[in-house]
């Protein structure tokens, strides 16, 4: 070979070729690795130039020499070995930078004729670009790996359409119900269970699709703790494909939503039964929004309006609704929404059977709150009250007539007592004149019952007519002291912050009012011996106080104090006579007077009732 190169390729032709190859080559002559020749490929690998041609390896490239190179290149030049590197890891000073390289390379021992090694020669190629971008891939192939094992999510990978699996993280084993010792077995032999149920079909399906499934809360039974059980799962299989398209395998990423569904279940269950419970009740049961639209309304509803659940329930109630009471009933729904408090109304619904007439009905609705104090909801009922409105309104008109008729002959008995006590005090009998004065004591209590619920009748009926006109506030304060004082044991005490003078408003209703808080207050303070009675402005309105010193009312009742029939009861053995009317005429006067009347008391250490009106109407 050798006389066949000497004889047949010039000398020139060996360097053309050598500057010529693909790969990194050098040759390095003598026991210093004087470097003999080195290809432009090699110079490049190094970072130097042509001007390192001739001198010594060790000293063109000083920062190898710590780097193991000179023990590998003794053994090369003095045992004739051959030595083989593999991206094996290079720092080298290129530039001015002085950074990791990577290269494949072969040193091999050169001979002379005679057999002797006279130095080494160096193939190289360096494989940075390559190792850099394993390692890379190796990160990202951790932390993909690192992140399906910490994922919050259930997360497997099968591989081929056999469905190895190849990876699964603690989450998807503790899903199966199994062991670490499932990785690498087919999906269908490691879940037995699985046969039967759909899985195993749509992942071998996707292997030829190609397409992405999902499902949300699916079933699956499998065996967990040793036992069948049914789980909910929301999850996807996504193919993995290569770069030709082709899927390679399968990433299925789960997540367990048995609780989710389970609770969604049961308020369910909770709803239908108490839509059933709604749809047996007599009343009209509904439920709307924060905004006034309604969700659902019983069955009896429907039966009642002949409507269905298609129909707009909101604007059915509207136009059912009597035009006087709509814009009312909408205020007050207004200020529930506002204030967060119950809904409650009385109003008249046209009955749907005979048309142009209505019927009685009361409206009732209850916030529900969420968690956060936000309402979410208007749980309500109507309730037929149209005969009891009727009972109400005959009861009112037996009461009006029969107070009415009572006033003839309490008048006419009135006058024969008082005949009766004259005489007897002319005659000298004064004990029987003190009885026939009781008698017309007792007349006057009873006429004033009759005439309070005469009153209560009239207001019923808005027939309660106020004949107002200017009068003195402090003189009419004086005489209504002065007329409760001369029958009352307690003694009267005036004050007044400033004077009045002249109101304008109704004379006798307001000395009502004025008596009946005066003679609540001497009624209510059994045990104590003074009222007080306070008068001031404030700011354009009159105000009249009367405090006592007596039970008191406990706190949950103060909003009662002024209703219909209300009474106060002790706590000892008191009994206090009247019907329960006295507050509520009041306070209906005082309402139509244009003012307020309120209650502040403590249990047990006695009540501070107060009325304020306009001092001049505007």
């Amino acid at each position: 070979m050798k006389s066949f190169l000497e004889q047949n390729i010039s000398h020139d032709s060996l360097i053309t070729l050598f500057s010529q190859a693909p790969v990194a080559m050098a040759l390095l002559i003598g026991d210093d690795y004087s470097i003999h020749s080195a290809n432009p490929q090699m110079l490049e690998l190094w970072g130097r130039d042509a001007s390192v041609i001739g001198k010594p390896l060790f000293e063109v490239l000083p920062e190898i020499i710590s780097q193991g190179f000179l023990d590998i290149f003794k053994s090369v030049y003095h045992g004739g070995e051959i030595f083989k590197g593999n991206k094996r890891s290079v720092f080298l000073e290129k530039y001015g930078k002085y950074e990791e390289h990577f290269f494949n390379f072969i040193y091999a021992p050169v001979y002379n004729d005679d057999k002797k090694i006279i130095g080494i020669s160096i193939v190289a190629t360096e494989v940075t670009d390559q190792v850099v971008s394993e390692r890379k891939l190796k990160d990202s192939e951790y932390r993909f790996e690192d992140l399906i094992k910490n994922s919050d999510y259930s997360i497997a990978i099968y591989q081929t359409d056999d469905l190895y699996i190849e990876l699964a993280n603690e989450k998807m084993l503790k899903t199966w119900g199994k062991s670490a010792s499932v990785i690498g077995m087919k999906l269908d032999d490691a879940l037995p269970e699985l046969e039967g149920q759909p899985f195993i079909g749509i992942l071998k399906d996707i292997f030829k699709t190609g397409k992405t499934y999902s499902a949300k809360e699916d079933k699956v039974d499998l065996v967990v703790d040793g036992k069948l059980q049914t789980f909910y799962y929301n999850f996807s299989y996504k193919p993995l494909k290569n770069q030709d398209g082709e899927v390679y395998a399968i990433l299925n990423m789960a997540v367990d939503v048995t609780d989710l569904v389970l609770a969604k279940k049961e308020i369910q269950e909770r709803e239908e039964k108490f839509r059933d419970l709604a749809d047996s009740m007599p009343q009209f049961v509904w439920t709307c929004d924060n905004e006034g639209e309604i969700t659902y309304m019983n069955e009896s509803w429907y039966k009642y309006t002949g409507s269905t659940a298609n129909d707009n329930q909101t604007k059915l109630v509207k136009q059912m609704m009597k035009p006087a009471t709509a814009e009312i009933a909408d205020e007050v729904w207004k200020n529930c929404i506002k204030t967060k408090t119950p809904f409650v109304m009385e109003y008249e619904f046209e009955d749907p059977e005979n048309k142009g007439t209505y019927r009685w009905f009361l409206g009732r609705a209850v916030p529900n709150f969420s968690e956060n104090g936000d309402i979410k909801q208007w749980t309500g009922t109507f309730t037929d009250i149209d005969e009891f409105k009727q009972l109400e309104t005959q009861k009112d008109n037996f009461l009006g007539i029969a107070s009415h008729e009572l006033k003839t002959p309490l008048t006419s008995l009135k006058l024969y007592t008082q005949y009766i006590k004259t005489n007897l005090e002319k005659a000298g009998d004064p004990k029987n004149a003190n009885v026939a004065e009781r008698m017309d004591y007792q007349i006057d209590l009873l006429t004033g019952l009759i005439n309070e619920l005469l009153d209560v009748t009239k207001i019923q009926k808005g027939q309660i007519q106020l004949n107002e006109s200017y009068f003195d506030f402090d003189k009419l304060v004086d005489e209504v002291v002065e007329e409760q004082q001369m029958t009352s044991r307690h003694k009267l005490f005036v004050s007044r912050i400033n004077k009045i003078g002249e109101v304008f408003a109704d004379r006798h209703r307001i000395s009502q009012v004025m008596a009946n808080l005066i003679s609540n207050a001497i009624k209510y303070s059994p045990e104590a011996d003074e009222v007080h009675i306070s008068t001031g402005l404030n700011g354009n309105d009159v105000q009249f106080n009367v405090r006592d010193f007596g039970i008191g009312i406990p706190e949950d009742q103060h909003s009662k104090v002024f209703d219909q029939y209300y009474r106060i009861s002790a706590s000892r053995d008191y009994t206090f006579p009247g019907l329960g009317l006295g507050l509520y005429i009041s306070s209906e006067i005082i309402k139509r007077t244009g003012g307020i009347i309120f209650v502040s008391s403590v249990e047990g250490e006695g009540s501070d009732f107060c009325f304020r009106i306009p001092k001049i109407k505007n």
